[in-house]
């Protein structure tokens, strides 16, 4: 398969001789003017806008990188010169969001601009996107490339002042998109930093450029540590696409028929390129850095540093110097991983912004209107691989109670649409998040939206998700923090709500606590489920005293005075939480207690007889009513509690070795038996 295909933008922001001028020749676009005209069609409702399906197919993994190879082996054949210019990408296709911001795309020193081209179509489903392009013989300075990209952001942000610019910068591409910033702290931007190339005066390739300045300009890059330096590392991006489910030796296999179907695109490459292009990106990437590293202080912007651990550059400490120096900055490490990232196995651009909750369409991110549900890509990757050793261990069994009464294993007892508000209690550590979402995703192909504690979205506490990490799997499937407004809107989208009463206190309790309800006397939430209607099902989880003990509480850390001061300090910032809420019920303490893991057990959830709140008028006008409901919910939830302890030692497969007996001998997918209801 080639992917070539792409709609030729004007040149923007320079004439033919490559001066720079005013005159936007891009406004005449047509498929700008398409893109507006569609954009501007007929408004819908906010609880019934177009929206992406859950595990719908974003095309992630559809493209290869001898696709990307054979595009950039065109585009270079086929330039004839010409100044820098915009084009459109034609597999990105149209954004299926309602006014989808726009992402700019700069490429590194290599100036193609078809480095996402394994993005391309699951950025095209919620961005609009544009890629910049440097033809390999175009001689412009760093500071006319500066002004081409910066007249282009302004035409843009002219045209659509509340939308936000994305703007996703590889290597020298990163210190553009810093120095527009810079020179535009008015501008809504969002930058996406991929190995910024701001430290590459310390390069190891910078100390052979007076070598390089002495060999003759006409010949071609054919040593291997330029040809690096131009593509990556040949196997990182032959690993792309090869299927998980292979042998080792299928796998092998494999990956030596793509290393040897890339072996004369990329000879042809580095006949292209030659000695003398290769000295001019150098000290055009030199003067980049320097340009942008005097800047940092200016940048106003968003900033998301994705960071490799390995190759060429040194982006972990560089990143670490970004981060401190830039006012709004967020980190994300791959320590594992190459310099070119986003052209490796694995990587999914749009999940990481999603991760780290970089996605807005306005001026402000929206947690409830701005998210955008998890991918069919995603979903395998997290459950069938990142989590899959972890769900083996807990083999979570979900059950469900009938209209009738009747409990059945599975959620059919959960109805099918919302809005439904599912309020339970929180096993320590909150170890049964992950199953209760992959337990809905895989039989009702529904996302749970969790109210979360604000600590999984703070900017505060930015050092605790700079990892690629459990927090941000959580902001990716639907957690949004715990507030009203976002109840409300939750409730007028009819989604499917999560909510724990007891909060932390009872995700963080002390020893000998397990199993009981720390529950506030603010039954605030019944009367707003009242007021829209929504089905309301208590549910509980037990399992949590199979798999863990508390060594050390709040009780014991607050005695050890480094303890308590880390504490205190951590919870400086959270002091607006519960702090009306006298008595254990409202003190939320954020703290780790130290655990030790058991020979584990299984998790076991049931959700309970559901409670219709449509047209339970009196809930809305009486405290009292609202109150009585509250308590009733709070005693489903204990009764369902203590039903599963009790049952739970009914199971013959409670224990984990016969549960891995029975998948030996009946296969891995095979559901696991449990008690009977």
């Amino acid at each position: 398969m080639s992917i070539v295909s792409h709609t030729i933008l004007r040149p923007f922001g320079v004439n033919p001789s490559g001066t720079y001028h005013r005159r936007h020749a891009f406004r005449r676009s047509s498929v700008k003017a398409t893109n507006r005209k569609e954009s501007g069609s007929s408004k819908k409702p906010a609880a019934e806008e177009s929206r992406l399906e859950v595990l719908y197919d974003d095309g992630f993994g559809a493209v290869t990188m001898k696709d990307y190879i054979e595009a950039v082996r065109v585009m270079t054949m086929q330039d004839h010169g010409g100044p820098p210019r915009w084009f459109c990408p034609v597999e990105c296709g149209r954004p299926e969001v309602e006014k989808a911001p726009l992402l700019l795309f700069l490429p590194g020193i290599d100036g193609v601009g078809m480095e996402l081209i394994l993005h391309h179509k699951s950025l095209g489903r919620v961005f609009e996107v544009r890629c910049f392009h440097v033809p390999v013989n175009d001689r412009t300075p760093f500071e006319g490339l500066l002004r081409i990209v910066e007249e282009y952001v302004k035409y843009e942000n002219a045209l659509s002042p509340n939308r936000p610019i994305y703007i996703t910068g590889d290597s020298f591409g990163g210190c553009l998109a810093i120095s527009v910033a810079a020179r535009n702290p008015e501008t809504d931007l969002v930058l996406i930093l991929v190995n910024p190339a701001t430290s590459s005066a310390k390069a190891s390739l910078q100390a052979l450029l007076p070598f390089l300045e002495t060999v003759p300009s006409n010949l071609p890059v054919i040593h291997p540590p330029l040809l690096r330096y131009l593509i990556g590392n040949p196997i990182n991006m032959a690993m792309v696409s090869l299927q998980n489910i292979l042998s080792p030796q299928e796998t092998l296999q494999e990956l030596s028929d793509s290393l040897t179907s890339m072996l004369p695109y990329v000879s042809e490459l580095g006949a292209i390129t030659r000695i003398e292009t290769l000295v001019w990106q150098l000290k055009l990437l030199k003067s980049g850095a320097a340009y942008a590293s005097s800047r940092l202080h200016a940048v106003q912007a968003e900033v998301l540093i994705l960071a490799s651990g390995t190759e060429n550059l040194p982006p972990k400490g560089e990143a670490d110097r970004l981060f401190k120096s830039v006012k709004n900055c967020k980190v994300r490490y791959f320590r594992n991983r190459g310099d070119r990232l986003h052209m490796e196995d694995g990587f999914n651009l749009l999940t990481v912004i999603k991760g780290a909750n970089m996605y807005r369409r306005g001026r402000q991110r929206d947690s409830v209107m701005d998210f955008l549900p998890p991918t069919r890509c995603e979903f395998k990757r997290t459950f069938s691989e990142d989590f899959k050793l972890y769900h083996q261990l807990l083999s979570p069994v979900m059950l469900s109670t009938m209209k009738n009464g009747k409990i059945v294993r599975g959620l059919s007892g959960v109805p099918d649409k919302g809005p439904v508000l599912f309020v339970g209690y929180h096993q320590l550590l909150a170890i049964e998040l992950s199953s209760l979402v992959e337990g809905f995703l895989r039989e009702k192909k529904t996302i749970i939206r969790t109210a979360a504690h604000p600590v999984f979205f703070d900017g505060n506490y930015e050092m605790l998700r700079q990892e690629l990490s459990l927090f941000d799997s959580f902001s990716m499937y639907g957690a949004a923090p715990v507030s009203p407004i976002n109840m409300y809107k939750l409730f007028e989208r009819n989604e499917f709500v999560l909510m724990y009463p007891g909060g932390v206190r009872e995700a963080l309790h002390r020893k000998g606590e397990a199993y009981k309800l720390f529950w506030p006397d603010q039954p605030e939430f019944v009367r707003m489920a009242a007021r829209f209607g929504v089905t309301i099902i208590p549910f509980g989880c037990v399992g949590e005293d199979d798999f863990l003990e508390i060594i050390l509480d709040y009780n014991d850390e607050k005695n050890i005075p480094y303890l308590r001061d880390g504490i205190k300090s951590f919870n400086e910032d959270f002091t607006g939480i519960r702090e009306t809420v006298k008595g254990e019920d409202g003190n939320q303490v954020l703290h780790l207690p130290a655990v030790l893991p058991k020979v584990p057990g299984r998790l076991y959830f049931l959700f309970g007889k559901p409670i219709e709140m449509n047209g339970m008028d009196n809930v809305l006008k009486d405290r009292e009513n609202a109150n009585q409901v509250y308590l009733k919910i709070r005693s489903e939830v204990g009764s369902v509690v203590s039903y599963l302890k009790r049952k739970r030692s009914e199971d013959p497969y409670r224990s984990i070795t016969r549960r891995r007996f029975y998948e030996a001998t009946w296969g891995p997918s095979a559901q696991v038996p449990t008690f009977e209801p």
